[in-house]
């Protein structure tokens, strides 16, 4: 059932992108800076990352776009081996969608563009929850399946 896979992993992929940059828009034109929800625990607050995840690898923009491009290709070319079931391709969707929100961010700002503080977390986006929760999934089922 490829075609099914295909349709599940693109849709999702789609989604989770342009959630991501719809969120981020809203955040950059719409939302003053910052904006406190929760008074000491969240917050709106729009920050710039040259890194990865954690503020790692900071001004290392172009290696990242690289080194995310490899991913989304590496991804497509094991496409087929990615198994036909939920419990894999939504995972794998939302890696997809969430690496490219952000590298979105990164071609056309020079940055990602991030705004959900949690104050004992650093500031991430959909994005970032997006490849957090497809990556834990992802190897919780697979090393379930060993």
């Amino acid at each position: 059932m490829t075609v099914r896979k295909l349709h599940i992993i693109s849709i999702i992929s789609v989604l989770i992108a342009l959630l991501d940059q719809a969120s981020k828009y809203l955040v950059r034109t719409q939302v003053g800076n910052p904006l406190n929800l929760i008074d000491g625990i969240l917050e709106i607050r729009i920050t710039q990352n040259t890194g990865a995840g954690f503020s790692i690898f900071q001004g290392n923009n172009a290696v990242l776009i690289i080194i995310t491009i490899i991913i989304l290709v590496a991804f497509a070319y094991y496409y087929k081996k990615i198994p036909d079931e939920r419990r894999y391709t939504i995972p794998v969707a939302l890696i997809l969608g969430g690496g490219i929100g952000n590298l979105t961010d990164r071609l056309f700002f020079g940055h990602v563009i991030d705004f959900i503080d949690f104050k004992i977390w650093p500031v991430f986006n959909i994005a970032d929850s997006a490849i957090t929760v497809g990556a834990v999934v992802l190897i919780y089922h697979m090393v379930k399946k060993k």
